[in-house]
């Protein structure tokens, strides 16, 4: 088959319903064939003792995003996804974000030329609807759609961002009618600020009680909301970020009932707690999220919604700041409370390492259901199957090749990010991506980023298989 770029060889394949010893075949940034054996091509890559799965796609990051007054997020495009890439993912999305009072359009238009020849591995966007006006609702997000981002945001707090239960609605019901896809951060916008209030009124200020500020109740009542506004418009909602018992349960209701409301969480989810935000000085700052992370037993409940299938994608909700700065997590106003911590950790270059060790690596999840958590139902669920999140004859030729048994400690030195930190400092880890593959092109291995910025494309999307006909 001289006809071949490359052939990857020897390597155990697994995608998300087998796993089988064979050869792939590779030409013009698609894979062409799979046998037990191909030789001829004009390059070989030996993947004997290794795993050939299909590239991670990471589909919630916020990359470059206004963060508000004096407040730069660390990562832009090319390092966000030179990072993405040195973690075994070959496609990331993230979110044009529309601020008040401007064109949905236009803030769409700005964010790719951000993205434009910068990027390691292939992007996506999603939108991110703050100001749902008439012409929005009527004009630009239909016409958005119909142009490949079928998928939007909508937060339930964020002073900047929050939406009342009127323009939920009015967003879901465009959603329904264009056949998209909506994601919703559930949290209480009131109960929060009625909380942190109470709290900066006793003194309570470091950055610990940004968790108590946002407990689990919050995010409870926020998504059981959501899915009585989508079950009363009859529209699909992905409820991001679930990072706890509470708000699962009540996806797992909605599921029980046939109603189609899907779920994502992410590592901080099953690896870190709220006493991690209770550091000295002002170290807590480093783990500022929302939702923040939960306790032992918000962990335990989480792995089993992912072993039960509540879970259909696993993403690390990649925020980055730099933490040492004047402008990240300790700007001049943090100290004076944790509302004025930047919201947000890095995370795209370590997620998968944690799933693979924490799942499959310790007997949780199987590593076809790893396959399906970190690439092909994000695929499925964002419009890019079949041409990405699997191996198979068609599909570009978006592969990672891991070791599943090399130990590594995660720590800053070798990670990829903006960021000046990570919140797995330490942290350590049994299963390692060795090369990561972005349409036939090998753009990360062993330690080095080797594609250049402006190989990945960004990616037009079509209608989720979440969303039905």
């Amino acid at each position: 088959m001289s006809e071949l770029d490359l052939a990857i060889r020897g390597g155990t394949i697994v995608t998300a319903s087998d796993m089988y010893r064979g050869d792939v075949g590779i030409a013009d940034g698609r894979i062409v064939a799979i046998s037990n054996e191909i030789t001829g091509a004009r390059q070989e890559i030996d993947a004997e003792g290794l795993w050939v799965m299909p590239g991670g796609i990471d589909s919630h990051v916020h990359i470059a995003q206004d963060s508000g007054p004096d407040i730069v997020m660390a990562d832009d495009f090319a390092s966000a996804t030179a990072s993405a890439a040195a973690g075994g993912n070959s496609t990331v999305m993230s979110f044009a974000l529309q601020k008040r009072g401007q064109s949905l359009r236009q803030s769409v238009e700005d964010y790719r030329k951000l993205a434009e020849n910068q990027c390691f591995i292939d992007t996506s966007f999603h939108l991110i609807i703050s100001d749902p006006t008439p012409a929005v609702l009527g004009q630009e997000l239909p016409a958005l759609v119909k142009d490949g981002y079928t998928s939007f945001k909508v937060f339930m707090t964020y002073d900047d961002l929050v939406l009342n239960d009127r323009e939920l609605l009015a967003v879901f019901d465009v959603a329904r009618r264009e056949k998209a896809l909506v994601m919703v951060h559930c949290e209480g916008y009131d109960t929060i600020r009625f909380l942190a209030e109470r709290l900066e009124q006793e003194g309570k200020v470091a950055p610990f009680y940004h968790a108590v500020s946002r407990p689990e109740v919050v995010e409870r009542e926020a998504a059981h909301r959501a899915i009585s506004h989508a079950q009363l418009v009859d529209v699909p909602i992905m409820i991001v970020h679930v990072s706890g018992a509470e708000a699962m349960e009540q996806v797992r209701w909605a599921q029980q009932r046939g109603l189609k409301v899907y779920a994502e969480t992410c590592p901080q989810y099953i690896t870190l707690t709220a006493e991690d935000l209770d550091g000295l000085d002002m170290e807590g700052a480093k783990y500022v999220c929302s939702p923040p992370p939960r306790d032992v037993m918000s962990q335990k409940a989480i792995w089993e919604g992912l072993s039960q299938g509540v879970f259909q994608t696993f993403s690390s909700d990649h925020c980055p700041f730099r933490y040492d700065s004047p402008q990240g997590k300790l700007n001049p106003k943090a100290r004076s409370s944790f509302r004025w911590v930047p919201n947000g950790i890095p995370g795209v270059e370590t997620r998968l390492p944690i799933l693979f060790s924490e799942g499959i690596s310790k007997g949780r999840i199987t590593p076809q259901a790893f396959v399906a958590l970190s690439a092909t139902n994000h695929a499925r669920m964002y419009g890019l199957y079949p041409r990405k999140g699997s191996i198979g004859i068609g599909f570009d030729a978006d592969i990672c090749l891991w070791d599943p048994n090399r130990k590594e400690t995660l720590r800053q030195e070798i990670l990829h990010h903006g960021a000046d930190y990570t919140p797995w400092e330490g942290f350590e880890v049994k299963g390692w991506p060795v090369a990561t593959f972005v349409r036939g092109k090998l753009v990360y291995r062993d330690g080095q980023v080797l594609g250049e910025p402006g190989h990945g494309q960004i990616i037009s999307r079509g209608v989720s298989e979440y969303v039905g006909n």
